[in-house]
């Protein structure tokens, strides 16, 4: 089958008619991006063939928005030689016409004839649906779809069975498969088909020697704790025993003697402790009598260091008062000296201010000068504004009335050339002494007038003339002319000019005399920037300060040359100042000095008589010889102390004070442990003496006994049940290998095919197809080490590539069958990664030798080096709305 063309019009987005010819037998590409209307092109063909032309079901495929819009489809194919033309129309007008070769038909006849040849069925009502598709549904691949192949086969499985020449899953009805499917019936009554889970009698039987085990091992259990616990009394009863002795009280009484020993060792620590203080407190008192007699040797050194201190300050206050008469006179010559520059000081600062005086003086006249100058200056412009802004007054200037005027003007004069150019010209020339009348005024000799309205000429001795101007539309320019003159006059009055070139005149001389009267009033304000009043004020206040500057000036005494500079008198009274400054200063600390010293030689002296009173006394010496005999016998104290401490301290070390109190809380610990335990052990022996009564009463190791036998036969029926559902599975699986190559003779063709496609993906690989012609597993690898994958658990790209070699697989077993094929593909193998779709574009390519492909795609940098060249939809479509 070789569709040849396809046109659709009012369907979906395409309004206008898109037509589609001369389409290849091989692989034909339509490439655009999305909604360009590559599905909806694959629609109308699914329409065209899959819908009932009466349907009301297909709405979608009306444009939106257009209810009074009928779908149309037309294709025209070649079968078998033969000349196929297919035109539909849907919702509105519906019509079938089939053209086939010289034959025709129409309506269900016709859609009846297409359903036959593709192999599909209608829908009983409503909208086509995929499980009608048959044929076509498997080979016409929608968008999204390439992936899902099962629906698609079931659909068109007895189309493929027909092409096989035998249906295998008549296979089902032998006597054979009667067999089968009674093995697998019983089978089933022990084992579940799907996970081989133990079910029916074979799950209660493992069930029921679960549960005996369990039951077993429980009384074992018991048994074997029966026997522990008896030996576990027969051991408590020994050592109850060895309890009448009572062991514990022996650890009490070697913890009671340890607790005496630590005893007395804590009275050997007391007394040490009481020894280490007294050793201490005579160290101390030791420390207090050898600083007393240090004090005494301290005191002869201190009273001759003190002698030594009192001569040598003695000799420095004389020569410290020495020197006061002579800082006196040069402290009396330095106030004399300061006074003299003071003086010379005050003199030369008053003639610095006369001359600063006659400085300013200098400045204010210079400044009245400048100011007069500026007054007369500023009184001259301001005359000078006066008069221009009187002759300013004096014009009349409204830019709005001027500008009015030019656009009369420019109005009229375009008027009196429309004039001139359409109304009636009258050129005379009269004898000398001739006199005619035009509309009542007389004229003579030779001119010319325009007559823009009717005129009466009257010749003496001739007769009248009546002429009328032949120029459309006279009078109203003759009317306008005249409206536009009376506001011409108007504005020029308003204006106060004779003609347009005055009021220009007037205008532009007005614009001049704004200009000046700017410029005189920015010279006043710089001349006077706060008037001409303040300014004049300002002169007179200048004058004033002026004369009492002068009179100041006129008060100081006079310049003299013999006055230094008031710098050089600064300097010099400063130096002067300095200087008796320093001598001031040099007096007051001599004196101080002096005064410190002073009292420096009377404490002095006060101390060294004290220190000698104290050396000279008779009792200091008699206290110190009892100190020395004191500091003695504290001496041979200490040592005693000392040997003393020594000695305990070994006793006590010897003794191991820390090792008896572990011993003590070792044999308490002891003795507490084993009353306890006789304790415990009397309440375990009581517990298992009850325990034991009553286990023995349960007869358990009976009970073992009858359960073991119980288990044995329910283990002998448990093996029994798992040899025959292995059996039975064994019988399975034999009788599925026979049904299988059985199978696989009868889908040899098909095999054929897959496997020369998928040769082309995966070499060495194959697909396994199951009794519905369904392909079920991927085998990779060779046969020996194949790896096995079902088509469900493979990546989404793999899977899609399976169902289109599927496809292409079938579309060959039909074409060898005689039967028609047509592959549509819409975005398929979108998911395939580049390694894999250039293997995918060559089984493409290999298909397109025996099949024609429409191949639909928004990806056409994907199919560049397909080797055909793409049809774009925007062309289509640009074609179809010229």
């Amino acid at each position: 089958m070789k569709v040849q063309s396809i046109r659709v019009e009012q369907l979906r987005q395409f309004r206008q008619p898109l037509e589609i010819r001369d389409l290849g037998p091989g692989i034909n590409l339509f490439v655009g991006p999305n909604e360009s209307g590559k599905s909806t092109l694959v629609r109308a063909i699914r329409a065209a063939f899959f819908e009932r032309y009466k349907s009301s079901s297909v709405e979608d495929l009306r444009p939106w928005g257009d209810s009074s819009a009928a779908p149309e489809v037309a294709i025209e194919f070649e079968w078998q030689g033969e000349y196929w033309k297919l035109n539909k129309r849907f919702l509105r007008q519906k019509r079938c016409d089939l053209q086939i070769g010289g034959r025709s038909c129409s309506g269900e006849e016709a859609e009846d004839q297409l359903s036959t040849l593709l192999g599909y069925e209608f829908a009983g009502s409503g909208a086509s649906k995929p499980k009608h598709w048959g044929i076509p549904g498997l080979l016409w691949v929608e968008q999204g779809q390439g992936q899902e192949i099962n629906d698609a086969v079931d659909s068109a499985e007895a189309h493929l069975q027909a092409a096989l020449g035998g249906n295998v899953s008549e296979l089902t009805s032998s006597v054979g498969d009667a067999v089968f499917e009674r093995v697998r019936e019983e089978r089933s009554k022990l084992r579940t088909a799907s996970t081989d889970k133990p079910t029916g009698e074979l799950a209660k039987a493992i069930k029921h020697v679960a549960e005996l085990e369990s039951h077993h091992a429980e009384l074992l259990d018991k048994v074997d704790s029966y026997r522990l616990q008896v030996d576990r009394l027969g051991d408590l009863l020994i050592a109850q025993k060895q309890d009448d002795s009572k062991p514990w009280l022996a650890f009490r009484a070697d913890a009671k003697a340890a607790m005496q020993q630590l005893e007395a060792i804590k009275a050997m620590q007391s007394e040490q402790a009481r020894e280490h203080r007294e050793l201490q407190q005579n160290q101390e008192s030791q420390r207090l009598y050898s600083e007393s007699l240090q004090q005494g040797s301290q005191r002869q050194a201190l009273l001759a260091e003190r002698q030594r201190e009192l001569s040598g300050a003695t000799h420095s206050l004389a020569d410290k008062q020495a020197l006061e008469p002579s800082l006196l006179q040069r402290l009396q010559q330095a106030q004399s000296q300061s006074q003299a520059a003071g003086e010379q000081l005050r003199l030369a600062r008053l003639q610095e201010q006369r001359c600063e005086r006659q400085s300013a003086l200098q400045l204010l006249k210079s400044a009245l000068h400048d100011a007069e100058q500026k007054l007369e200056q500023a009184k001259s412009e301001a005359a000078s504004l006066a008069q221009q802004r009187a002759q300013l007054a004096a014009l009349v200037v409204e830019p709005a009335a001027l500008k009015q005027l030019k656009v009369v003007a420019q109005e009229l004069d375009r008027l009196q050339i429309l004039q001139q150019t359409a109304a009636t010209r009258l050129r005379y020339q009269f004898h000398d002494g001739q006199v005619a009348k035009l509309n009542g005024v007389a004229i003579e000799g030779a001119s010319e007038q325009l007559l823009s309205v009717p005129g009466i000429l009257e010749i003496e001795g001739v007769g009248r003339l009546e002429i009328y101007p032949g120029g459309t539309n006279l009078a109203v320019t003759a009317e306008r002319q005249r409206q536009y003159e009376q506001e011409r006059l108007a504005l020029l009055d308003r204006l106060g000019a004779a003609d347009l070139q005055q009021a220009e005149g007037n205008a532009v001389l007005a614009q001049r005399l704004e200009g000046e009267i700017g410029s005189l009033q920015k010279a006043i304000a710089q001349l006077a920037p706060d008037g001409i009043d303040a300014l004049a004020q300002t002169v007179q206040s200048l004058r004033e300060r002026a004369e009492h500057a002068q009179n100041q000036l006129d008060q100081m005494p006079s310049a003299s040359d013999s006055v230094t500079t008031v710098d050089l008198a600064q300097e010099q009274l400063s130096v002067a100042t300095e200087r008796l400054s320093s001598l001031e200063s040099a007096l007051v600390d001599q004196r101080r000095e002096v005064a410190l010293l002073a009292q420096q030689v009377q404490h002095l002296s006060g101390e060294c008589e004290r220190l000698q009173r104290e050396v000279d006394d008779p009792a200091t010496r008699a206290r110190e010889e009892q100190l020395l005999q004191q500091l003695g016998m504290l001496k041979l104290e200490q040592r005693r102390l000392e040997q003393s401490l020594e000695q305990r301290s070994q006793e006590i070390h010897a003794a191991r004070p820390d090792i008896l109190e572990q011993d003590i809380k070792r044999l308490e610990s002891s003795a507490d442990a084993a009353e306890h335990a006789s304790r415990q052990r009397d309440r375990e022996i009581q517990d298992l003496r009850v325990r034991l009564e009553v286990m023995g009463a349960e007869g358990l190791e009976e009970q073992s006994a009858e359960v073991q036998t119980t288990l044995q036969a329910a283990r002998g029926r448990l093996d029994e049940l798992e040899r025959r559902a292995d059996a039975l599975s064994l019988l399975q699986r034999l009788l599925q290998e026979k049904r299988q190559e059985l199978t696989q003779r009868l889908q040899a063709p098909l095999q054929k095919h897959l496997n020369h496609y998928l040769q082309l993906l995966f070499p060495q690989a194959s697909l396994v197809v199951d009794e519905h012609l369904k392909p079920v597993q991927l085998a990779r690898g060779s046969r020996g080490e194949a790896f096995h994958e079902a088509l469900g658990a493979l990546s989404f790209g793999a899977r899609e590539q399976m169902g289109l070699i599927s496809r292409l697989a079938y579309a060959d077993m039909l074409q060898e069958a005689g039967k028609p094929t047509l592959i549509i593909l819409d975005d398929a193998l979108v998911h395939s990664d580049t390694q894999r779709l250039a293997q995918m574009k060559r089984v493409l390519f290999d298909a397109a030798q025996r099949h024609q492909i429409l191949l639909f795609s928004c990806h056409p940098e994907n199919w560049q080096d397909l080797g055909i060249r793409a049809r774009e939809m925007a062309g289509l479509k640009a074609a179809g709305t010229e």
